[in-house]
């Protein structure tokens, strides 16, 4: 099997909702998404010839899907007080609704899904929230 890496950073705020804990405060991360991509064959003509995928192509899709989330407070779905979300409006912050508790593991596997949506060759997603933490996503294939 074949595969390639890339990945792409971005910083944004987060907190979670009914943890028990310091990360249920606002804080922020450099949060680092590195994706793997992988095939059992290569492109056997035309310009990619001999790739999996255009590294071009896979590097513009992860740094636009970073791009996405990038100096925003994340927060999931109910989490805020509508009060606080219109404060936060007013105020001109750059609010991104999640439908899931904003976490490493929940983000590698929606950042999967959005890339395999897209019609990348993905196999694994991995989310790192300090440089020493990270969550990883990949489905499982049958054998």
């Amino acid at each position: 099997m074949y595969k390639l890496e890339t990945s792409a950073a971005f910083d944004s705020a987060h907190f979670l909702h009914g943890y028990n804990g310091k990360c249920a405060n606002i804080h922020g991360h450099h949060w680092v998404v590195r994706v793997s991509a992988a095939s059992d064959d290569l492109c056997e003509s035309g310009e990619k010839r001999g790739m999996v995928i255009d590294f071009g192509d896979l590097k513009k899709a992860v740094r636009s899907l970073a791009d996405s989330f990038d100096h925003a407070l994340l927060y999931e779905k109910n989490s805020l007080r509508q009060k606080t979300l219109d404060a936060l409006n007013e105020e001109g912050f750059r609010l991104i609704e999640l439908d899931y508790r904003p976490t490493a593991e929940n983000f590698a596997h929606s950042f999967y899904d959005m890339l395999k949506t897209q019609g990348l060759p993905v196999c694994e997603v991995t989310v790192f929230e300090t440089p020493d933490n990270c969550a990883a996503y990949s489905e499982e294939r049958s054998r």
